[in-house]
């Protein structure tokens, strides 16, 4: 009878209804989020074009060599500005979560749309590093928010459905490409980047229906009467600093995979398509149906995190993911990728794997959060997401000097699968926080 009683409880408390502010806090969350995604993979998608155009601009020639180095810096600037973003964390735990929010999305929508106007390689540079300034902050800013405002027994369900959002846009972003590139041709690389400063219509919406957590208002006293510096001193307390360095590990386990790995599908399809005879917007259009292939299956990725992260644990959710992307960068970009054109039906199979194993960072938005205490968990999940990418952008400048030296993308991103073989090694020592409740 007791057993039956509890399992009714638990029944209800999976359905206690949302409030007006949690379901529109989520979906500014997720919006934000999804043009986030549409915003840092248009670079992922028009690269090729746009250096092919900007590289002679530059007097540089617009060699496969060049295109890879130059491409791979492009990328770790990107990763260096995103790495910056852990500055939004004590903004947050400042002055709010909803109002940072605001301020990162816009931030990000307008460096984003001055890309379409850049006429040489070094302008696109400094535009990318002030845009992942921006892309950095609205996680860790909307992840904040939806653990600390939905219900504790919706919260895990509601950090896999907000992670959704990111591949959501990825995946908007490679549809658009795919209409685009058809209609628009070699400048259809410019039209995309006009099109990720949308994002800043987010704001009114939001600064008119959102208020913030009642967690944060609860401290808000306190956390104002901070220094700026104090929530970062938190981080590396006795109590904390274990967990805060783990925790940056296995985030530069996951933006090695990411930005150093996966980003460079379209150009591995291009390449491949080019190989088998389809040129220009034919290859265009089939880059697209790659990310759209990944963004899906990363998607389905996210939405089975939470039974994962209940049925295993955060550690084992997150080591079940590593060993995906283990496996799959190195089989899919180490073997697939020299079968030349015969090899693109098995480099598409590959990449459904490599998605869904790409859904590692939605473990993040539920475990982050738990391991914190309100008064500085916005800058605990802006550092842990952030601080990495600075290593994480080295790394990829790494494999962007490995393309050039090999003359081919393959091998130097299969290597990057050793970052998961190392995360994997660690996972065991982080903290196992299942069945526990947020911190106040």
């Amino acid at each position: 009878m007791e057993a039956a009683t509890n399992r009714s409880n638990a029944q209800s408390a999976l359905v206690v209804p949302l409030t007006r502010n949690q379901i529109r806090g989520f979906w500014a969350s997720w919006g934000g989020w999804a043009l986030d995604g549409m915003d840092s993979f248009i670079y992922a998608l028009v690269l090729v074009p746009s250096l092919r155009e900007l590289l002679p601009r530059s007097g540089i020639a617009a060699t496969k060599g060049s295109i890879g180095f130059y491409g791979g810096l492009l990328f770790a600037l990107f990763l260096f500005g995103w790495g910056l973003a852990f500055l939004w964390g004590p903004a947050g735990d400042r002055f709010g979560r909803i109002r940072t929010l605001m301020v990162t999305i816009v931030w990000y929508s307008a460096f984003t749309f001055l890309s379409a106007v850049v006429t040489n390689i070094w302008q696109l540079a400094i535009l990318r590093l002030l845009a992942g300034i921006g892309i950095g902050g609205e996680w860790a800013m909307g992840g904040t928010f939806v653990a600390e405002e939905w219900p504790e027994s919706r919260r895990r369900t509601g950090a896999g459905y907000m992670h959704t959002g990111y591949y959501v846009g990825t995946f908007l972003a490679a549809a658009l490409n795919f209409v685009i590139g058809g209609y628009f041709g070699k400048h259809a690389w410019r039209m995309m980047f006009a099109i990720g400063g949308l994002p800043a219509l987010l704001l009114a919406w939001v600064r008119h229906g959102v208020t913030e957590p009642a967690r944060w208002k609860q401290k808000e006293d306190l956390v104002r009467s901070w220094r700026i510096w104090q929530p970062f001193a938190a981080l590396f307390s006795k109590a904390l600093r274990r967990r805060t360095i783990l925790n940056s590990l296995y985030m530069l386990a996951s933006v090695c995979g990411l930005w150093a790995g996966t980003v460079y599908v379209p150009a591995a399809v291009t390449a491949l398509a080019e190989a088998a005879g389809k040129l220009g917007p034919a290859a265009a259009q089939l880059a697209s149906r790659a990310v759209m292939l990944v963004s899906f299956a990363t998607i389905l990725g996210c939405l089975a995190m939470p039974w994962l992260a209940e049925k295993f644990g955060r550690r084992g959710a997150l080591g079940f993911y590593f060993s995906l992307m283990l496996a799959f960068i190195a089989l899919t970009f180490g073997k697939v990728f020299y079968l030349g054109a015969a090899g693109l039906p098995w480099f598409f199979a590959c990449l459904f794997f490599l998605g869904f194993g790409g859904a590692n960072f939605a473990v993040y938005t539920v475990w982050l959060p738990e391991q914190y205490p309100t008064e500085c968990r916005a800058s605990a999940f802006a550092f842990s997401t952030s601080f990495a990418r600075f290593a994480g952008a080295g790394i990829t400048f790494l494999v962007g000097a490995g393309v050039q030296r090999y003359g081919s993308l393959g091998i130097p991103v299969a290597l990057t699968s050793m970052a998961f073989a190392t995360g994997l090694l660690l996972v065991p020592f982080g903290a196992e926080t299942r069945g526990e409740c947020l911190p106040a």
